[in-house]
């Protein structure tokens, strides 16, 4: 199996219901750095996974709407408790449903697999793997 990973950040606000989120319930801060990978068992006809730049171009664009928000006040999280393994299933869903639109250029339909980690910290990563 092959892979690349891509990364970039993104800055939220967000909020948690539930006592098992402590101190969290409060509203709170968090930077993401997040990385994408994308996998094949081959390589496309050029010899690459994926276009490095069209892979980091739609991380971004994903990423985007998400960047310096309030969670809580979006609608697609009402009432959602946005934990670090629901934000990175989003935003594999998100990159997936881009590769099926294209945008990440015709070799990407060779894609089997993407995963997307979000790291909370140096000691802290949460992470969702999806099939394509």
């Amino acid at each position: 199996m092959f892979s690349i990973t891509v990364r970039d950040h993104v800055m939220v606000a967000h909020s948690f219901r539930g006592e098992v989120f402590g101190p969290a319930q409060r509203l709170h801060g968090a930077t993401f750095l997040v990385d994408a990978t994308f996998s094949r068992a081959e390589l496309d006809d050029d010899n690459i996974v994926v276009d490095i730049g069209l892979a980091t171009e739609q991380l971004g664009e994903v990423l985007a709407p998400l960047n310096y928000r309030n969670l809580d006040d979006e609608p697609d999280f009402k009432g959602i408790n946005t934990s670090t393994e629901f934000l990175a299933k989003v935003i594999a869903d998100r990159l997936a449903g881009r590769i099926g639109e294209g945008k990440l250029g015709d070799g990407a339909r060779g894609l089997s697999e993407i995963t997307v980690t979000l790291h909370e910290s140096h000691v802290a990563w949460a992470s969702y793997r999806r099939q394509l």
